[in-house]
Protein backbone atom coordinates (compact mmCIF):
# COMPACT_ATOMS: atom_id res chain seq x y z
CA UNK A 1 0.00 0.00 0.00
CA UNK A 2 2.57 2.64 0.87
CA UNK A 3 4.28 1.86 -2.45
CA UNK A 4 0.67 2.31 -4.05
CA UNK A 5 0.42 5.78 -2.35
CA UNK A 6 4.01 6.45 -3.35
CA UNK A 7 3.36 6.24 -7.17
CA UNK A 8 0.34 8.32 -7.08
CA UNK A 9 2.32 11.15 -5.32
CA UNK A 10 5.05 11.05 -7.69
CA UNK A 11 2.75 10.73 -10.94
CA UNK A 12 0.45 13.98 -9.41
CA UNK A 13 3.96 15.76 -9.50
CA UNK A 14 4.71 14.61 -12.88
CA UNK A 15 0.89 16.37 -13.96
CA UNK A 16 1.67 19.48 -12.03
CA UNK A 17 5.14 19.91 -13.87
CA UNK A 18 3.79 18.78 -17.13
CA UNK A 19 0.41 21.46 -16.34
CA UNK A 20 2.75 24.45 -15.87
CA UNK A 21 4.78 23.71 -19.17
CA UNK A 22 1.96 23.69 -21.06
CA UNK A 23 0.86 26.91 -19.28
CA UNK A 24 4.13 28.74 -20.57
CA UNK A 25 4.02 27.58 -23.82
CA UNK A 26 0.27 28.56 -24.15
CA UNK A 27 1.38 31.62 -22.93
CA UNK A 28 4.02 32.77 -24.82
CA UNK A 29 2.24 31.59 -27.64
CA UNK A 30 -0.54 33.84 -27.32
CA UNK A 31 1.71 36.61 -27.00
CA UNK A 32 2.39 36.32 -30.60
CA UNK A 33 -1.32 37.38 -31.99
CA UNK A 34 -1.68 39.92 -28.48
CA UNK A 35 1.29 41.70 -30.05
CA UNK A 36 0.20 41.59 -33.50
CA UNK A 37 -2.95 43.18 -32.30
CA UNK A 38 -1.25 45.57 -30.11
CA UNK A 39 0.66 47.15 -32.64
CA UNK A 40 -2.52 47.76 -35.08
CA UNK A 41 -4.28 49.44 -32.57
CA UNK A 42 -1.62 51.93 -31.30
CA UNK A 43 -0.24 51.98 -35.13
CA UNK A 44 -4.40 53.58 -35.98
CA UNK A 45 -3.65 55.72 -32.86
CA UNK A 46 -0.91 57.31 -34.10
CA UNK A 47 -2.85 57.66 -37.52
CA UNK A 48 -5.86 58.83 -35.34
CA UNK A 49 -3.91 61.59 -33.70
CA UNK A 50 -1.63 62.22 -36.47
CA UNK A 51 -4.00 62.98 -38.88
CA UNK A 52 -6.18 65.26 -36.29
CA UNK A 53 -3.46 67.44 -35.67
CA UNK A 54 -2.25 67.68 -39.32
CA UNK A 55 -5.99 68.48 -39.74
CA UNK A 56 -5.00 72.08 -37.93
CA UNK A 57 -1.96 72.43 -39.83
CA UNK A 58 -3.78 72.21 -42.93
CA UNK A 59 -6.21 75.62 -41.38
CA UNK A 60 -2.68 77.29 -41.11
CA UNK A 61 -1.85 76.82 -44.35
CA UNK A 62 -4.41 77.42 -46.45
CA UNK A 63 -5.20 80.36 -44.33
CA UNK A 64 -1.55 81.46 -45.29
CA UNK A 65 -2.87 82.63 -48.91
CA UNK A 66 -5.71 84.45 -47.39
CA UNK A 67 -5.61 87.85 -49.45
CA UNK A 68 -6.74 89.66 -45.97
CA UNK A 69 -3.85 88.39 -43.73
CA UNK A 70 -1.64 88.81 -46.67
CA UNK A 71 -2.47 92.73 -46.64
CA UNK A 72 -1.83 92.93 -43.12
CA UNK A 73 1.33 91.45 -42.83
CA UNK A 74 2.75 93.63 -45.47
CA UNK A 75 1.84 96.99 -43.98
CA UNK A 76 -0.76 96.97 -44.66
CA UNK A 77 -4.19 98.07 -43.08
CA UNK A 78 -7.79 95.26 -43.25
CA UNK A 79 -10.17 95.33 -41.20
CA UNK A 80 -11.69 91.81 -42.38
CA UNK A 81 -8.32 90.29 -40.63
CA UNK A 82 -9.93 89.30 -37.27
CA UNK A 83 -13.40 87.89 -39.06
CA UNK A 84 -11.61 85.98 -41.30
CA UNK A 85 -9.39 84.87 -38.75
CA UNK A 86 -12.31 84.12 -35.89
CA UNK A 87 -14.38 81.84 -38.71
CA UNK A 88 -11.58 79.58 -39.18
CA UNK A 89 -11.03 79.12 -35.88
CA UNK A 90 -15.25 78.73 -35.45
CA UNK A 91 -15.23 76.02 -38.25
CA UNK A 92 -12.39 73.77 -37.65
CA UNK A 93 -12.17 73.77 -33.12
CA UNK A 94 -8.32 75.60 -32.48
CA UNK A 95 -8.25 77.44 -29.27
CA UNK A 96 -6.56 80.17 -31.02
CA UNK A 97 -5.47 81.43 -34.43
CA UNK A 98 -3.16 84.62 -34.52
CA UNK A 99 -0.71 86.45 -37.70
CA UNK A 100 2.26 87.18 -36.80
CA UNK A 101 4.73 89.66 -38.94
CA UNK A 102 8.20 89.41 -39.63
CA UNK A 103 9.32 90.67 -36.20
CA UNK A 104 7.68 88.10 -34.72
CA UNK A 105 5.13 90.82 -33.48
CA UNK A 106 0.89 89.57 -33.37
CA UNK A 107 -0.37 91.05 -35.50
CA UNK A 108 -3.81 89.98 -35.07
CA UNK A 109 -6.12 87.04 -33.69
CA UNK A 110 -9.06 85.03 -33.63
CA UNK A 111 -9.27 86.25 -29.94
CA UNK A 112 -9.08 89.84 -30.30
CA UNK A 113 -6.75 92.46 -31.72
CA UNK A 114 -4.64 91.91 -28.19
CA UNK A 115 -3.42 88.69 -27.42
CA UNK A 116 -1.68 87.03 -24.72
CA UNK A 117 0.35 85.52 -26.85
CA UNK A 118 3.88 87.04 -26.45
CA UNK A 119 6.87 88.13 -29.01
CA UNK A 120 7.15 84.85 -31.12
CA UNK A 121 10.60 85.76 -32.59
CA UNK A 122 12.07 83.10 -29.96
CA UNK A 123 9.33 80.43 -30.70
CA UNK A 124 11.03 77.63 -32.64
CA UNK A 125 7.81 76.86 -34.77
CA UNK A 126 7.90 80.66 -35.61
CA UNK A 127 11.68 80.79 -37.20
CA UNK A 128 11.10 77.47 -38.42
CA UNK A 129 8.06 79.03 -40.73
CA UNK A 130 10.06 82.33 -41.26
CA UNK A 131 12.99 80.12 -42.84
CA UNK A 132 10.15 79.14 -45.60
CA UNK A 133 8.79 75.56 -43.94
CA UNK A 134 5.93 74.11 -41.63
CA UNK A 135 6.31 74.66 -38.23
CA UNK A 136 5.30 72.53 -35.16
CA UNK A 137 5.71 72.66 -31.58
CA UNK A 138 4.27 71.59 -28.40
CA UNK A 139 4.07 73.33 -24.99
CA UNK A 140 3.55 72.37 -21.21
CA UNK A 141 1.41 75.00 -19.37
CA UNK A 142 2.53 73.26 -16.01
CA UNK A 143 0.38 76.32 -13.82
CA UNK A 144 -2.89 75.43 -15.43
CA UNK A 145 -1.98 71.63 -16.67
CA UNK A 146 -2.86 72.83 -20.15
CA UNK A 147 -0.98 71.05 -23.30
CA UNK A 148 -0.95 73.29 -26.53
CA UNK A 149 0.25 72.26 -29.51
CA UNK A 150 1.48 75.25 -32.06
CA UNK A 151 1.56 74.79 -36.55
CA UNK A 152 2.62 77.66 -37.92
CA UNK A 153 2.58 78.38 -42.16
CA UNK A 154 4.86 80.99 -43.50
CA UNK A 155 3.53 83.77 -46.25
CA UNK A 156 5.49 83.76 -48.67
CA UNK A 157 6.04 86.96 -51.29
CA UNK A 158 8.48 86.05 -54.03
CA UNK A 159 9.83 83.12 -52.15
CA UNK A 160 10.61 84.66 -49.52
CA UNK A 161 8.72 84.94 -45.58
CA UNK A 162 7.38 87.70 -44.36
CA UNK A 163 5.20 86.61 -42.07
CA UNK A 164 3.45 83.41 -40.35
CA UNK A 165 -0.18 82.16 -39.36
CA UNK A 166 0.12 79.99 -36.21
CA UNK A 167 -2.72 77.46 -35.07
CA UNK A 168 -3.06 76.82 -31.58
CA UNK A 169 -4.57 73.18 -30.37
CA UNK A 170 -5.33 72.17 -27.18
CA UNK A 171 -4.69 68.33 -27.01
CA UNK A 172 -7.40 67.64 -24.61
CA UNK A 173 -9.87 68.12 -27.35
CA UNK A 174 -8.31 66.20 -29.38
CA UNK A 175 -8.07 63.26 -26.93
CA UNK A 176 -11.72 63.21 -26.28
CA UNK A 177 -12.65 63.36 -30.21
CA UNK A 178 -9.84 60.52 -30.67
CA UNK A 179 -9.76 57.58 -28.77
CA UNK A 180 -10.16 58.54 -24.93
CA UNK A 181 -12.47 55.19 -24.77
CA UNK A 182 -10.29 52.98 -26.31
CA UNK A 183 -9.48 49.84 -23.68
CA UNK A 184 -5.79 49.52 -23.82
CA UNK A 185 -3.74 52.15 -22.24
CA UNK A 186 -2.45 54.50 -24.60
CA UNK A 187 0.53 57.43 -24.70
CA UNK A 188 2.87 59.20 -26.27
CA UNK A 189 5.80 60.81 -25.29
CA UNK A 190 7.77 63.74 -26.74
CA UNK A 191 11.72 64.11 -27.58
CA UNK A 192 12.31 65.10 -23.70
CA UNK A 193 10.89 61.59 -22.56
CA UNK A 194 7.59 63.45 -21.01
CA UNK A 195 4.24 61.86 -21.86
CA UNK A 196 2.08 64.39 -23.27
CA UNK A 197 -0.41 62.44 -24.73
CA UNK A 198 -2.69 59.98 -23.16
CA UNK A 199 -6.12 58.24 -22.85
CA UNK A 200 -5.52 57.94 -19.34
CA UNK A 201 -5.08 61.01 -17.45
CA UNK A 202 -3.08 59.83 -14.97
CA UNK A 203 0.11 59.23 -17.31
CA UNK A 204 0.06 63.22 -18.53
CA UNK A 205 3.28 64.62 -17.33
CA UNK A 206 4.79 61.59 -16.37
CA UNK A 207 8.70 61.65 -16.83
CA UNK A 208 9.90 58.75 -19.00
CA UNK A 209 13.81 59.75 -18.64
CA UNK A 210 13.33 63.11 -18.79
CA UNK A 211 15.82 65.04 -20.73
CA UNK A 212 14.63 68.29 -19.01
CA UNK A 213 12.98 67.83 -16.12
CA UNK A 214 9.56 69.48 -15.25
CA UNK A 215 9.75 72.32 -12.61
CA UNK A 216 7.29 69.91 -10.76
CA UNK A 217 8.35 66.67 -11.74
CA UNK A 218 5.90 62.91 -11.83
CA UNK A 219 7.48 60.43 -11.40
CA UNK A 220 6.36 57.61 -13.77
CA UNK A 221 4.45 54.47 -13.42
CA UNK A 222 6.52 51.86 -10.94
CA UNK A 223 6.89 48.62 -12.83
CA UNK A 224 9.35 46.05 -13.70
CA UNK A 225 10.14 44.66 -17.16
CA UNK A 226 11.02 41.12 -18.08
CA UNK A 227 11.31 39.51 -21.46
CA UNK A 228 9.70 36.54 -22.03
CA UNK A 229 10.27 35.23 -26.25
CA UNK A 230 11.21 38.23 -27.59
CA UNK A 231 8.53 40.43 -25.83
CA UNK A 232 8.46 43.05 -23.18
CA UNK A 233 6.23 42.38 -19.97
CA UNK A 234 5.62 44.58 -17.71
CA UNK A 235 4.57 44.32 -14.15
CA UNK A 236 2.63 47.61 -12.30
CA UNK A 237 1.84 48.16 -9.07
CA UNK A 238 -1.72 48.07 -9.93
CA UNK A 239 -3.05 51.73 -11.17
CA UNK A 240 -6.77 51.64 -11.57
CA UNK A 241 -6.82 51.94 -15.04
CA UNK A 242 -3.88 50.11 -15.56
CA UNK A 243 -3.36 46.52 -16.28
CA UNK A 244 -0.91 44.96 -13.18
CA UNK A 245 0.62 42.87 -16.34
CA UNK A 246 0.88 44.07 -19.57
CA UNK A 247 2.00 43.74 -23.07
CA UNK A 248 4.17 47.04 -23.68
CA UNK A 249 4.77 48.22 -26.79
CA UNK A 250 6.04 51.37 -28.88
CA UNK A 251 6.06 52.67 -32.45
CA UNK A 252 8.01 55.60 -33.10
CA UNK A 253 5.83 58.92 -34.60
CA UNK A 254 8.22 60.88 -36.25
CA UNK A 255 5.52 63.49 -38.13
CA UNK A 256 5.01 64.94 -34.65
CA UNK A 257 8.40 64.19 -33.06
CA UNK A 258 6.61 61.62 -30.51
CA UNK A 259 6.90 58.07 -29.68
CA UNK A 260 3.93 56.14 -29.34
CA UNK A 261 3.19 53.17 -26.47
CA UNK A 262 0.62 50.97 -25.61
CA UNK A 263 0.07 48.91 -22.74
CA UNK A 264 -1.69 45.98 -23.42
CA UNK A 265 -3.24 43.19 -20.36
CA UNK A 266 -1.94 40.03 -20.72
CA UNK A 267 -5.09 38.79 -18.94
CA UNK A 268 -6.81 37.06 -21.61
CA UNK A 269 -3.49 35.05 -22.51
CA UNK A 270 -2.90 34.01 -19.09
CA UNK A 271 -6.68 33.04 -18.63
CA UNK A 272 -6.00 31.27 -21.93
CA UNK A 273 -3.25 29.55 -20.72
CA UNK A 274 -4.62 28.41 -17.60
CA UNK A 275 -7.56 27.02 -19.02
CA UNK A 276 -5.42 24.89 -21.07
CA UNK A 277 -2.74 23.98 -18.15
CA UNK A 278 -6.32 22.96 -16.57
CA UNK A 279 -7.60 20.97 -19.83
CA UNK A 280 -4.22 19.08 -19.77
CA UNK A 281 -3.91 18.43 -16.15
CA UNK A 282 -7.57 16.75 -16.15
CA UNK A 283 -6.94 14.96 -18.82
CA UNK A 284 -3.57 13.71 -17.12
CA UNK A 285 -5.32 13.04 -14.08
CA UNK A 286 -8.61 11.02 -15.77
CA UNK A 287 -5.79 9.39 -17.78
CA UNK A 288 -4.28 8.33 -14.24
CA UNK A 289 -7.24 7.28 -12.95
CA UNK A 290 -8.11 4.93 -15.50
CA UNK A 291 -4.57 3.24 -15.54
CA UNK A 292 -5.19 2.68 -11.93
CA UNK A 293 -8.74 1.62 -12.33
CA UNK A 294 -7.22 -0.59 -14.98
CA UNK A 295 -4.40 -1.75 -13.10
CA UNK A 296 -7.19 -3.14 -10.30
CA UNK A 297 -9.44 -4.23 -12.71
CA UNK A 298 -5.84 -6.49 -14.20
CA UNK A 299 -5.21 -7.29 -10.73
CA UNK A 300 -8.75 -8.89 -10.12
CA UNK A 301 -9.05 -10.54 -13.35
CA UNK A 302 -5.55 -12.23 -12.76
CA UNK A 303 -7.57 -14.24 -10.55
CA UNK A 304 -10.15 -15.79 -12.93
CA UNK A 305 -7.45 -16.37 -14.87
CA UNK A 306 -7.19 -19.98 -13.40
CA UNK A 307 -10.24 -20.94 -13.41
CA UNK A 308 -10.74 -19.97 -17.36
CA UNK A 309 -7.86 -21.47 -17.84
CA UNK A 310 -9.78 -25.16 -17.94
CA UNK A 311 -12.82 -23.32 -19.90
CA UNK A 312 -10.28 -22.30 -22.42
CA UNK A 313 -9.12 -26.14 -22.75
CA UNK A 314 -12.33 -27.65 -23.30
CA UNK A 315 -13.43 -24.14 -25.93
CA UNK A 316 -10.39 -24.89 -27.77
CA UNK A 317 -11.17 -28.45 -28.24
CA UNK A 318 -14.56 -27.52 -29.55
CA UNK A 319 -13.47 -24.81 -31.76
CA UNK A 320 -11.50 -27.49 -33.55
CA UNK A 321 -14.68 -29.45 -33.93
CA UNK A 322 -16.01 -26.15 -35.24
CA UNK A 323 -12.94 -25.48 -37.44
CA UNK A 324 -13.55 -29.16 -39.16
CA UNK A 325 -16.85 -28.66 -39.93
CA UNK A 326 -16.43 -24.84 -41.50
CA UNK A 327 -13.96 -26.34 -43.64
CA UNK A 328 -15.95 -29.24 -44.98
CA UNK A 329 -18.52 -26.68 -45.51
CA UNK A 330 -15.82 -24.20 -47.14
CA UNK A 331 -15.15 -27.07 -49.48
CA UNK A 332 -18.81 -27.83 -50.21
CA UNK A 333 -19.07 -23.46 -51.25
CA UNK A 334 -16.11 -23.45 -53.53
CA UNK A 335 -17.37 -26.86 -55.02
CA UNK A 336 -20.92 -25.05 -55.69
CA UNK A 337 -18.96 -21.62 -56.85
CA UNK A 338 -17.18 -23.57 -59.37
CA UNK A 339 -20.60 -25.17 -60.34
CA UNK A 340 -22.12 -21.80 -60.43
CA UNK A 341 -19.12 -20.50 -62.96
CA UNK A 342 -19.74 -23.38 -65.49
CA UNK A 343 -23.17 -22.60 -65.39
CA UNK A 344 -22.94 -18.67 -66.13
CA UNK A 345 -20.35 -19.37 -68.55
CA UNK A 346 -23.13 -21.62 -70.62
CA UNK A 347 -25.41 -19.15 -69.70
CA UNK A 348 -23.60 -16.51 -71.13
CA UNK A 349 -22.70 -18.56 -74.40
CA UNK A 350 -26.23 -19.02 -74.97
CA UNK A 351 -26.86 -15.64 -74.82
CA UNK A 352 -23.91 -15.24 -77.40
CA UNK A 353 -25.71 -17.86 -79.87
CA UNK A 354 -28.97 -15.89 -78.93
CA UNK A 355 -27.78 -12.87 -80.14
CA UNK A 356 -26.18 -14.29 -83.45
CA UNK A 357 -29.80 -15.97 -84.41
CA UNK A 358 -31.18 -12.57 -83.66
CA UNK A 359 -28.66 -11.22 -85.92
CA UNK A 360 -29.24 -13.69 -88.43
CA UNK A 361 -32.98 -13.41 -88.25
CA UNK A 362 -32.32 -9.59 -88.71
CA UNK A 363 -30.44 -10.15 -91.59
CA UNK A 364 -32.70 -12.25 -93.41
CA UNK A 365 -35.65 -9.07 -92.86
CA UNK A 366 -33.48 -6.62 -93.87
CA UNK A 367 -32.99 -8.26 -97.43
CA UNK A 368 -36.55 -7.17 -97.94
CA UNK A 369 -35.84 -3.77 -96.66
CA UNK A 370 -32.81 -3.76 -99.26
CA UNK A 371 -35.43 -3.13 -102.01
CA UNK A 372 -36.75 -0.22 -100.05
CA UNK A 373 -33.49 1.04 -99.53
CA UNK A 374 -32.86 0.95 -103.48
CA UNK A 375 -36.23 1.74 -105.00
CA UNK A 376 -35.94 5.32 -105.06
CA UNK A 377 -32.64 5.36 -106.95
CA UNK A 378 -33.89 2.79 -109.61
CA UNK A 379 -37.12 4.24 -110.28
CA UNK A 380 -34.83 7.30 -110.68
CA UNK A 381 -32.73 5.62 -113.27
CA UNK A 382 -35.70 4.17 -114.94
CA UNK A 383 -37.02 8.00 -115.46
CA UNK A 384 -33.63 8.99 -116.51
CA UNK A 385 -33.69 6.21 -118.93
CA UNK A 386 -36.72 6.64 -120.86
CA UNK A 387 -35.89 10.39 -121.05
CA UNK A 388 -32.73 9.56 -122.52
CA UNK A 389 -34.47 6.88 -125.26
CA UNK A 390 -37.00 9.85 -126.15
CA UNK A 391 -33.71 12.34 -126.35
CA UNK A 392 -31.86 10.19 -128.67
CA UNK A 393 -34.98 9.54 -130.96
CA UNK A 394 -35.02 13.08 -131.02
CA UNK A 395 -31.22 13.63 -131.81
CA UNK A 396 -30.89 15.60 -128.93
CA UNK A 397 -27.73 13.38 -127.79
CA UNK A 398 -25.86 15.88 -125.34
CA UNK A 399 -29.40 16.15 -123.13
CA UNK A 400 -29.33 12.21 -123.73
CA UNK A 401 -25.87 11.83 -122.28
CA UNK A 402 -26.82 14.14 -119.33
CA UNK A 403 -29.16 11.48 -118.63
CA UNK A 404 -26.95 8.32 -118.93
CA UNK A 405 -24.32 10.07 -116.94
CA UNK A 406 -27.14 10.47 -114.12
CA UNK A 407 -27.75 6.61 -114.25
CA UNK A 408 -24.16 5.96 -114.22
CA UNK A 409 -23.69 8.08 -111.22
CA UNK A 410 -27.02 6.50 -109.72
CA UNK A 411 -25.43 2.87 -110.18
CA UNK A 412 -22.49 3.70 -107.95
CA UNK A 413 -24.87 5.10 -105.84
CA UNK A 414 -27.05 2.10 -105.54
CA UNK A 415 -23.56 0.42 -105.47
CA UNK A 416 -22.30 2.45 -102.33
CA UNK A 417 -25.55 1.71 -100.32
CA UNK A 418 -25.05 -1.83 -101.16
CA UNK A 419 -21.90 -2.00 -99.42
CA UNK A 420 -22.68 0.45 -96.76
CA UNK A 421 -26.14 -1.84 -95.56
CA UNK A 422 -23.73 -4.73 -96.04
CA UNK A 423 -20.92 -3.44 -94.10
CA UNK A 424 -23.70 -2.52 -91.40
CA UNK A 425 -25.62 -5.90 -91.34
CA UNK A 426 -21.42 -7.37 -90.53
CA UNK A 427 -20.95 -4.34 -88.33
CA UNK A 428 -18.25 -2.78 -90.59
CA UNK A 429 -17.89 0.60 -90.99
CA UNK A 430 -15.98 2.86 -93.54
CA UNK A 431 -13.70 5.59 -92.90
CA UNK A 432 -15.56 8.74 -91.48
CA UNK A 433 -14.53 11.95 -93.28
CA UNK A 434 -15.91 15.53 -94.14
CA UNK A 435 -19.35 15.74 -95.58
CA UNK A 436 -21.19 18.51 -97.08
CA UNK A 437 -24.48 18.31 -96.01
CA UNK A 438 -26.29 20.71 -98.46
CA UNK A 439 -24.61 18.39 -101.10
CA UNK A 440 -26.12 14.88 -99.25
CA UNK A 441 -29.89 16.38 -98.75
CA UNK A 442 -29.72 17.63 -102.56
CA UNK A 443 -28.99 14.24 -103.42
CA UNK A 444 -31.88 12.59 -101.58
CA UNK A 445 -34.38 14.80 -102.99
CA UNK A 446 -33.29 13.77 -106.30
CA UNK A 447 -33.27 9.85 -105.66
CA UNK A 448 -36.78 10.66 -104.41
CA UNK A 449 -37.91 13.43 -106.66
CA UNK A 450 -40.53 10.95 -108.44
CA UNK A 451 -42.24 9.49 -105.35
CA UNK A 452 -42.40 13.38 -103.81
CA UNK A 453 -44.26 14.53 -107.21
CA UNK A 454 -46.64 11.09 -107.59
CA UNK A 455 -47.90 12.06 -103.88
CA UNK A 456 -48.16 15.45 -104.33
CA UNK A 457 -45.64 16.20 -101.10
CA UNK A 458 -44.47 19.69 -101.19
CA UNK A 459 -40.78 19.75 -99.73
CA UNK A 460 -39.59 23.18 -97.78
CA UNK A 461 -35.81 22.46 -98.68
CA UNK A 462 -34.28 26.20 -96.69
CA UNK A 463 -30.94 25.39 -98.65
CA UNK A 464 -27.80 27.50 -96.62
CA UNK A 465 -26.01 29.81 -99.22
CA UNK A 466 -22.63 27.88 -98.48
CA UNK A 467 -21.76 24.42 -97.74
CA UNK A 468 -22.09 23.58 -93.66
CA UNK A 469 -19.62 20.54 -93.49
CA UNK A 470 -19.72 17.25 -90.70
CA UNK A 471 -18.33 14.55 -90.01
CA UNK A 472 -20.00 11.61 -91.62
CA UNK A 473 -20.12 8.94 -94.47
CA UNK A 474 -21.99 10.26 -97.47
CA UNK A 475 -23.71 7.73 -98.80
CA UNK A 476 -24.84 6.39 -94.98
CA UNK A 477 -25.77 9.64 -94.51
CA UNK A 478 -28.03 9.20 -97.62
CA UNK A 479 -29.06 6.31 -96.39
CA UNK A 480 -30.72 7.72 -92.98
CA UNK A 481 -32.24 10.93 -94.51
CA UNK A 482 -33.82 8.68 -97.57
CA UNK A 483 -35.40 6.60 -94.76
CA UNK A 484 -36.31 9.41 -93.14
CA UNK A 485 -38.09 11.14 -95.83
CA UNK A 486 -40.04 7.91 -96.88
CA UNK A 487 -41.24 7.39 -93.72
CA UNK A 488 -42.41 10.91 -93.76
CA UNK A 489 -44.03 10.22 -96.87
CA UNK A 490 -45.58 7.06 -95.84
CA UNK A 491 -47.11 8.77 -92.63
CA UNK A 492 -48.68 12.04 -94.50
CA UNK A 493 -50.45 9.11 -96.75
CA UNK A 494 -53.85 10.35 -95.37
CA UNK A 495 -53.10 13.60 -94.35
CA UNK A 496 -54.73 16.77 -96.15
CA UNK A 497 -51.48 18.76 -96.05
CA UNK A 498 -48.57 16.68 -97.67
CA UNK A 499 -45.51 18.93 -96.90
CA UNK A 500 -41.91 18.05 -95.83
CA UNK A 501 -39.84 20.83 -94.24
CA UNK A 502 -35.95 20.40 -93.79
CA UNK A 503 -33.59 22.75 -92.75
CA UNK A 504 -30.03 22.81 -91.80
CA UNK A 505 -29.45 24.28 -88.22
CA UNK A 506 -25.33 25.01 -87.89
CA UNK A 507 -23.82 25.66 -84.96
CA UNK A 508 -19.88 25.74 -83.32
CA UNK A 509 -19.38 22.20 -82.24
CA UNK A 510 -22.42 20.95 -83.67
CA UNK A 511 -24.51 20.71 -86.72
CA UNK A 512 -28.53 19.59 -86.76
CA UNK A 513 -30.56 18.63 -89.54
CA UNK A 514 -34.57 18.66 -89.01
CA UNK A 515 -36.80 16.97 -91.26
CA UNK A 516 -40.50 17.66 -90.25
CA UNK A 517 -43.17 15.92 -91.70
CA UNK A 518 -47.29 16.97 -91.54
CA UNK A 519 -48.75 14.11 -90.32
CA UNK A 520 -50.41 12.73 -87.39
CA UNK A 521 -47.02 12.53 -85.31
CA UNK A 522 -45.54 9.58 -83.33
CA UNK A 523 -48.01 7.48 -80.72
CA UNK A 524 -44.72 6.01 -78.35
CA UNK A 525 -40.99 8.73 -79.52
CA UNK A 526 -39.67 6.76 -76.86
CA UNK A 527 -39.68 3.21 -78.84
CA UNK A 528 -39.30 4.68 -82.35
CA UNK A 529 -35.72 3.23 -82.60
CA UNK A 530 -36.92 -0.09 -81.42
CA UNK A 531 -36.14 -3.06 -83.72
CA UNK A 532 -39.12 -4.08 -85.07
CA UNK A 533 -41.28 -1.48 -83.81
CA UNK A 534 -43.54 0.53 -86.73
CA UNK A 535 -46.84 2.64 -86.93
CA UNK A 536 -47.94 1.28 -90.26
CA UNK A 537 -50.29 -1.18 -90.74
CA UNK A 538 -50.51 -4.58 -91.07
CA UNK A 539 -50.03 -5.66 -94.28
CA UNK A 540 -48.39 -2.45 -95.75
CA UNK A 541 -45.38 -2.24 -98.06
CA UNK A 542 -42.10 -1.80 -96.31
CA UNK A 543 -43.23 -2.18 -93.12
CA UNK A 544 -40.61 -3.92 -90.89
CA UNK A 545 -40.24 -1.56 -88.23
CA UNK A 546 -36.14 -1.65 -89.08
CA UNK A 547 -35.65 1.21 -91.45
CA UNK A 548 -35.14 3.91 -88.12
CA UNK A 549 -33.28 1.13 -85.86
CA UNK A 550 -30.86 1.38 -88.86
CA UNK A 551 -30.67 5.16 -89.48
CA UNK A 552 -29.82 4.74 -85.55
CA UNK A 553 -26.73 2.56 -85.85
CA UNK A 554 -25.74 4.50 -88.81
CA UNK A 555 -26.21 7.95 -87.13
CA UNK A 556 -24.16 6.31 -83.83
CA UNK A 557 -21.58 5.14 -85.67
CA UNK A 558 -20.29 8.85 -87.07
CA UNK A 559 -20.43 9.92 -83.28
CA UNK A 560 -23.75 11.42 -83.45
CA UNK A 561 -27.18 11.37 -82.04
CA UNK A 562 -30.79 11.26 -84.20
CA UNK A 563 -33.44 11.93 -82.19
CA UNK A 564 -37.61 12.02 -82.92
CA UNK A 565 -40.43 13.93 -81.37
CA UNK A 566 -43.66 15.38 -82.40
CA UNK A 567 -43.95 18.66 -83.36
CA UNK A 568 -45.17 21.46 -81.12
CA UNK A 569 -47.48 22.33 -83.98
CA UNK A 570 -48.21 19.13 -85.58
CA UNK A 571 -46.57 16.42 -87.16
CA UNK A 572 -43.32 14.94 -86.42
CA UNK A 573 -39.67 15.82 -86.72
CA UNK A 574 -36.69 14.32 -86.59
CA UNK A 575 -33.24 15.78 -85.85
CA UNK A 576 -30.03 14.37 -87.12
CA UNK A 577 -27.00 15.74 -85.04
CA UNK A 578 -23.24 15.75 -86.24
CA UNK A 579 -20.21 17.04 -85.15
CA UNK A 580 -19.39 19.98 -87.30
CA UNK A 581 -16.56 21.11 -89.14
CA UNK A 582 -14.63 24.34 -89.61
CA UNK A 583 -11.98 23.57 -92.41
CA UNK A 584 -14.25 23.75 -95.13
CA UNK A 585 -12.74 20.80 -96.87
CA UNK A 586 -13.36 17.82 -97.42
CA UNK A 587 -10.72 15.02 -96.76
CA UNK A 588 -10.29 12.93 -99.66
Amino acid sequence: MPRRFGAIIAYLCAVTGFSALVWWFAFTAALTPLAERGHADLSLASDRLVGELQRFQQVGVLLADHPSLLSLAKGGVDPDTFSVLLEAADKTGPLEIFLVGANGEVLASSEGVKTNERNQNSKAYFQRAMDGALGASHFLIEDIGARIFYFSAPLLAGGAPFGAVVVKVDIEAVEESDWRGDPQAIFFTDEAGVVFVSNRSELLFRERNALIPLENPHPFLEHSTQIISGHEIWRTNGWPYIPARALHLTQPVPVIGMTGEVLISTAPAERNAWLQALVAAALCVTFGAFLYLASERRRGLADLLAVEAEAKAELEGRVQLRTQELSNANTDLRREITEREEAESALKQAQADLVQASKLTALGEMSAGISHELNQPLMAIRSFAENAEVFLERGNTEVAGQNLARISELSRRMGRIIKNLRAFARQEYEPITNVDICSVVDAVLEMSEERLLREGIAVDWQRPQTSIWARGGEVRLQQVLTNLLANAADAMDASALKKVSIRIDAQPETCRIHLRDFGPGIDAPEKIFDPFYSTKKIGAAEGMGLGLSISYGLIQSFGGNIRGRNHPEGGAEFIVELAAVHTGVQEE
